[in-house]
């Protein structure tokens, strides 16, 4: 009769394991380009954002970033103080982009819900505010903050060597905004081209 133990018997590790982890974070390093770019930085609704790019003059990429910053490619989202949509607008912006436009469809701010009309009206916005200032990160400025304080912003020049272009931008959260849009710029950049 064997002699019994009360050592646990050691349980033999498969010969395989490593190669098979090895395996798996290769296929996991292959295809985290096309997680990221289906997961972290799609390019949901692209039959609206390339139809308004192409024809308001903006990468496509940089709507993608703002889309991705604002609401994270929700249609519904809201924010604390109202604004609507894909891209967050608020009531007023609505009202002065349908104006600039010269929209005289029947559509009202309750359409910013519906992604094609707040596709459009954003990306019309940032077009304007880009032509205005010449440099994205301005014109978010202003998208987040409103004209009237980058306006400001630029007269100072202790924020702003040649008032064109903010150097530094005093608004916390403004500067945040704009620093998160661009990280999903060049992201966008980096995943697409």
């Amino acid at each position: 009769m064997p002699k019994q133990t009360d050592r646990p018997r050691r349980k033999r590790r498969n010969p395989l394991f490593p190669f098979v982890i090895i395996i798996l974070l290769g296929v996991g390093i292959y295809m985290l380009p096309d997680l990221c770019r289906n997961y972290i930085y799609p390019e949901k609704y692209s039959e609206y954002v390339e139809k308004y790019s192409a024809k308001y003059g903006m990468d496509s990429h940089f709507i993608y970033a703002v889309i991705k910053t604002e609401s994270n490619f929700d249609p519904k989202a809201e924010s604390d103080v109202g604004a609507r949509g894909l891209m967050q607008l608020m009531e007023d912006a609505y009202d002065w982009v349908g104006y600039r436009m010269e929209d005289g469809r029947e559509i009202s701010y309750d359409h910013m819900f519906v992604p094609e009309y707040n596709i459009e009206y954003g990306t019309y916005l940032l077009m304007l505010l880009y032509n205005e200032y010449g440099d994205y990160e301005t014109a978010l400025a202003a998208y987040h903050s409103g004209r009237g304080n980058v306006n400001k912003w630029l007269e100072d020049s202790s924020l702003s060597a040649d008032g064109k272009t903010l150097d530094d931008i005093p608004s916390s959260a403004t500067k945040h905004y704009v620093n998160k849009v661009m990280n999903a710029y060049s992201a966008y950049n980096n995943l697409y081209e």
